[in-house]
């Protein structure tokens, strides 16, 4: 399966019509166009196995590459946020020395947006193949945690009602979750980090992101696994003491 890069305007955005309300998709995108971002498929317009796709963003995964690999001339309208996420952080810290807080600040940005989008999706948009995935996975994901099935929807009903907070106390949990695991050397030190953030409201989502390929990928290539440069430091106090975070990163990192 050979490569080769495309730009977002020659890919077709599945679901793309779920999110016609939700106007920071529309930034993000966007910011792709703007930055001429290339993606990487397979060339002639071949679809390539999902198993391998996933296996090379996964296992190649970077916030200084440009070119996620998708499987064909398609892309899922979340996962075009996602990638413009990870693409703005990438410019953010694109003077800062590498270190570990600089993958977990970029992931932990993408992927609690994906809450917000369930927050702002739900109620508006029952058709969406994105809540159509990604809210069973999250609920398995919390109910194999030991959390209740009452609990996880009375969970959800509180994303709905404020979308903006949830952004900003998951990506917290994960930055700082992730952080903490990474400084860990052995399974107790880990078990002692989960046990310290059970009591998050998010924490039963926890295992639904790839909290391990992020810290694996950060003992591999960071100088430092459990470092946080003061310019990364910065930014997540700003967020942490925005009245709104996704506003914040709007100002700072889309309006530009």
């Amino acid at each position: 399966m050979a490569l080769e890069p495309c730009t977002l305007d020659e890919l077709e955005i599945d679901d793309e019509k779920s999110f016609r309300h939700v106007a920071l998709y529309e930034a993000l995108k966007g910011a792709l166009r703007r930055d001429g971002y290339r993606f990487l498929v397979p060339a002639g317009g071949e679809e390539g196995s999902w198993s391998r796709t996933l296996f090379l963003n996964l296992t190649y995964w970077s916030p200084r590459a440009e070119g996620d690999v998708l499987a064909g001339p398609h892309i899922d309208a979340d996962v075009v946020a996602h990638v413009a996420w990870h693409h703005l952080a990438k410019k953010a810290l694109a003077a800062v020395p590498p270190c570990a807080g600089g993958l977990f600040l970029g992931e932990s940005i993408a992927s609690a947006f994906d809450v917000y989008l369930v927050g702002r999706l739900l109620g508006h948009a029952p058709e969406s193949t994105f809540l159509e995935t990604q809210v069973p996975a999250m609920v398995e994901a919390a109910v194999e945690s030991g959390a209740r099935e009452g609990a996880v929807q009375k969970l959800l009903d509180a994303v709905v009602k404020d979308p903006e907070r949830a952004f900003e106390d998951l990506r917290e949990l994960l930055f700082d979750a992730s952080l903490a695991l990474a400084a860990c050397t052995d399974p107790r030190e880990a078990d002692a980090v989960l046990e310290r953030f059970a009591s998050h409201r998010f924490a039963c989502f926890l295992q639904h992101f790839e909290l391990s390929t992020w810290v694996l990928y950060a003992k591999a290539y960071a100088p430092q696994p459990a470092a946080c440069g003061e310019a990364v430091r910065a930014i997540d106090a700003a967020l942490r003491s925005a009245p709104d975070a996704l506003a914040w990163l709007e100002r700072a990192w889309i309006a530009p």
